[in-house]
């Protein structure tokens, strides 16, 4: 039987970082540490509202998706993949992709980048397939959630092939800020609330230089870093 717990490959910015300091604090929790912060305050929002509006990027943790969450495979341990990744990241070379900005995707809110990036969707690619082979088949449970909001025959190929539709060219890279909502006076809220404060992020490339291995304990606890894998200098 396939593990009970979660993994993911995110990427993270570098916890000294202001980007990494202003997701985290937006979100309301510390992905590394665990600990709940303090959200900021929001005008025409309560604090129970943005709460409610930031539950789903929060529980994930602060990151952008390269391998989607997945269960271990049969045959696999944590130790397994921790030394695939360790094998991957070293021969990797860093490198810069374009700014990122606070932009509106979908019934989403993230920060994306400001311009293509090839380095970021080969990575982005080499992820999925070079660690695939740890993945445990989905669900039908997991595979009915994906289709739910209508898939097209593309992304069922790839739902299929790699567990998951958006990869390969359907990949986007996000950092989600804002959970799925259709309230227009929410988005207004938090784009009047982030976008003056993160403009100064749309003035510098963005540095990957490490990914990083996410873990979910159960379906319901939050996703908690357990190591950043940096890259080839």
């Amino acid at each position: 039987m396939p593990s009970t717990d979660r993994y993911a490959i995110y990427f993270a910015p570098a916890e000294d970082t202001t980007l990494w300091q202003f997701g985290i604090n937006w979100l309301g929790r510390d992905p590394v540490t665990g600990q709940a912060l303090s959200q900021p305050g929001v005008s025409v929002l309560t604090a129970g509202q943005l709460a409610a509006a930031t539950e789903s990027p929060r529980n994930y943790g602060f990151h952008a998706t390269l391998k989607p969450p997945f269960h271990l495979a049969d045959g696999f341990s944590p130790d397994d993949i921790r030394a695939a990744i360790t094998d991957f990241s070293g021969g990797f070379p860093a490198f810069e992709a374009p700014p990122v900005s606070v932009q509106r995707i979908g019934r989403f809110q993230a920060f994306a980048l400001t311009g293509p990036s090839p380095e970021m969707q080969g990575l982005a690619a080499d992820c999925v397939t070079v660690f695939d082979r740890f993945r445990a088949p989905p669900s039908e449970a997991e595979l009915a959630k994906r289709r739910a909001r209508g898939l097209s025959e593309r992304q069922e190929s790839y739902l299929q092939q790699w567990g998951y539709p958006y990869v390969m060219e359907e990949f986007r890279f996000h950092m989600t800020m804002l959970g799925s909502t259709s309230d227009e006076a929410i988005h207004a809220a938090v784009t009047g609330y982030i976008a003056p404060r993160a403009a100064h992020f749309a003035e510098q490339p963005l540095a990957v230089d490490a990914i990083c291995l996410y873990r979910q304990e159960t379906t319901k606890a939050p996703f908690l870093l357990v190591e950043r894998f940096p890259f080839r200098l």
